[in-house]
């Protein structure tokens, strides 16, 4: 079904958000509100996509972000750093390297900067893992944004990171 906005199946409506604010009695822009919600609706209707994506290959979506990582860092890096540049916690990262090294994607090994520290090491069979997927996980990815031009995708990357810079303002006390 398309609605009046011309987005097949999508919720909720401007009209909707309209009645909420006034409902609630604010002075608030109800396409704005529209545009947040579909975003966060958006958001994880493609994390779900990735995940099914990236279950093909044996992997989640954590488990590939930190294996490309590793591999465009000459293979190796400390677990803070690796929890830093994801943008996850520490613990998040431990539990991913646990399971990356039972499978043989990367090892662990004492940091030669740091005695007390360790790093993970993107294993021959990791870099393997990569190598193997690449073709069907690129192509995908060019097929997810085929219906926009290369100038719809620079606009898109912009407007992108300026929600993700407003993102802020759901976590702000």
């Amino acid at each position: 079904m398309t609605r009046a906005d011309g987005i097949d199946g999508e919720a909720p409506t401007l009209d909707q958000a309209r009645r909420q604010i006034r409902r609630y009695d604010l002075d608030t822009d109800p396409q704005a509100v529209l545009v947040a919600v579909r975003l966060i609706a958006a958001g994880a209707h493609v994390g779900r996509a990735a995940e099914a994506h990236f279950a093909r290959f044996g992997l989640s979506t954590g488990r590939y972000r930190l294996l490309a990582d590793l591999e465009d860092h000459g293979g190796e890096k400390s677990p803070s750093r690796l929890a830093a540049d994801l943008d996850v916690s520490r613990a998040t990262v431990t539990g991913l390297l646990d399971g990356l090294e039972r499978d043989g994607l990367i090892a662990r090994r004492p940091s030669t900067e740091d005695g007390r520290g360790t790093v993970a090491v993107l294993t021959a069979r990791g870099a393997q893992r990569l190598r193997d997927m690449a073709s069907e996980h690129f192509g995908r990815l060019e097929a997810m944004v085929a219906g926009l031009s290369a100038e719809q995708r620079a606009t898109f990357l912009d407007l992108l990171a300026r929600v993700v810079r407003g993102s802020a303002a759901l976590t702000r006390d």
